[in-house]
């Protein structure tokens, strides 16, 4: 049994309740850390924080696994097994997924021989993903058969498609393709509730275009995506599109309530910085609606005349209280009460780095919620750079965990600090009774202190 624990005959837990009310405290995250873009000419590695706070090595890297190839920029991970197999006591999540999104290699991770030291297990190279008609790949989720998917983002010429690659959740070998319907035009996330037999996608754009760096006119142009697409779980067959308009440009991360009765979720539109409630209609059509609008800046000395918040993570507490969000340009974190749930209601606000920090290059010419810049931010000594992206929450909803690398080719555009300090790991205490947030100031990993040379740090996953 890993580290965080598990209850019943499967892997995970019987309810996303369960898991809220009596889930184990987190002590390890593993983190991908990306040197891709970057000035060390080193392969991307998978990070081991230890998070628990009575160990000597709190708020440390205590392991570091490199990965056997260079340029893979390693991204989005996943499980091979997960709640879904429950009942299922022949599972087991004892294997990270990590795709990468630049190479559209897959690594498997073994994390249950020693949780505290994974070790590589087996790899899909990027001529298998390629064969099936896939490349950039991005989110890994398992599936109840015991099957993974991952989504994907281009053709094999990484021309924009949205498509999903299919692993043999026993042999880790390519499967094939779950979609029995034309891909879409973009891909991105995706998420499925089988008890109503559907799954949602979202789009990111061209990964030709956006591997390399972000031109605006290339949304104008057609290159970046504004659709939701909803799919027949059963059938792998799109049912439905919802193109979001000016709204809900680059709609990425979209999370479905975790009630598994519920039929509606939320995607938070990057570029529009909205977030977006979708759900199912009585007529059985899904549909939309803004409940978040995240105003632009008006500012002097930076790429446009105008700032988005670009909104590039989001999450639900697992009693389904709370939203999350994060503005990676703006450098705020927010907290909505949503149990109302078309009238979100702020409750907490934390600001983590950004582009509108006093001092820097950036003035605030125009702001409709705020009357003066926020101070650049330092914990321990250590000044935070670039802003909030990845975000995960704790089980029981009082800890947040953030870090502040989005993508390097994008870092390196947009915070060419971030490639020379390296990008952080911090942690925020949430009040899940009342609301509220504030930055644990006693907790940082600075991956600019790496041995190897500073490292951009993704996404965020607990064992277990």
């Amino acid at each position: 049994m890993s580290e965080a624990g598990c209850c019943g005959t499967g892997p995970g837990y019987a309810t996303p309740m369960d898991a809220f009310k009596s889930g184990s405290r987190e002590k390890l995250l593993y983190v991908p850390c990306i040197y891709r873009n970057t000035e060390a000419d080193l392969p991307d590695y998978l990070a081991t924080l230890d998070v628990d706070p009575e160990s000597p090595t709190y708020s440390q890297v205590i392991h570091r696994l490199p990965v056997p190839n260079k340029g893979d920029e390693l991204h989005h991970s996943g499980w091979n097994a997960c709640s879904s197999c429950f009942g299922d006591s022949s599972r087991a999540r004892n294997r990270l997924v990590l795709p990468s999104l630049y190479s559209g290699r897959v690594y498997f991770v073994d994390t249950a021989t020693d949780p505290r030291k994974p070790s590589l297990d087996k790899i899909i190279e990027p001529e298998d993903v390629k064969a099936v008609n896939i490349s950039a790949l991005h989110t890994a989720h398992c599936l109840a058969d015991g099957n993974i998917m991952i989504s994907g983002m281009g053709d094999k010429n990484g021309e924009a498609q949205g498509s999903f690659l299919l692993v043999d959740g026993k042999t880790f070998k390519v499967a094939g393709t779950w979609e029995k319907s034309p891909p879409t035009k973009f891909g991105y996330d995706f998420w499925y509730q089988p008890r109503h037999n559907i799954m949602v996608s979202s789009e990111w754009g061209n990964p030709n275009k956006f591997w390399h760096n972000f031109n605006p006119a290339h949304v104008a142009e057609g290159f970046y995506g504004k659709s939701l697409h909803f799919w027949d779980w059963k059938e792998h067959k799109h049912i439905q599109e919802i193109d979001l308009g000016d709204e809900g440009l680059i709609p990425l991360e979209l999370r479905f309530l975790h009630d598994p009765n519920a039929t509606e979720g939320y995607v938070g539109a990057a570029l529009s910085s909205n977030m977006i409630r979708f759900y199912k209609g009585d007529d059985g059509k899904w549909a939309t609606q803004k409940v978040i609008d995240v105003p632009a800046k008006k500012v002097d000395g930076w790429a446009l005349p105008s700032m988005p918040g670009l909104i590039t993570d989001c999450l639900l507490s697992l009693d389904d209280k709370f939203l999350y969000f994060s503005n990676w340009l703006h450098g705020d974190i927010r907290q909505y009460d949503i149990t109302d749930r078309q009238n979100p209601k702020l409750t907490g606000q934390v600001w983590i780095g950004g582009s509108i920090c006093k001092g820097g290059p950036v003035t605030v010419t125009e702001d409709s919620e705020m009357t003066e810049q926020p101070e650049p931010l330092f914990v321990k000594g250590k000044q935070i750079h670039g802003g909030p992206q990845m975000i995960q929450l704790s089980l029981d909803g009082k800890r947040l965990y953030v870090t502040t690398s989005l993508y390097s080719a994008w870092d390196k555009q947009f915070y060419p600090g971030l490639i020379k300090h390296g990008a952080q790991a911090l942690r925020v205490n949430v009040d899940h009774e009342n609301g509220g947030m504030t930055l644990d100031t006693d907790f940082l990993v600075d991956f600019g202190d790496e041995p190897q040379g500073p490292a951009l740090a993704h996404e965020m996953r607990y064992p277990g």
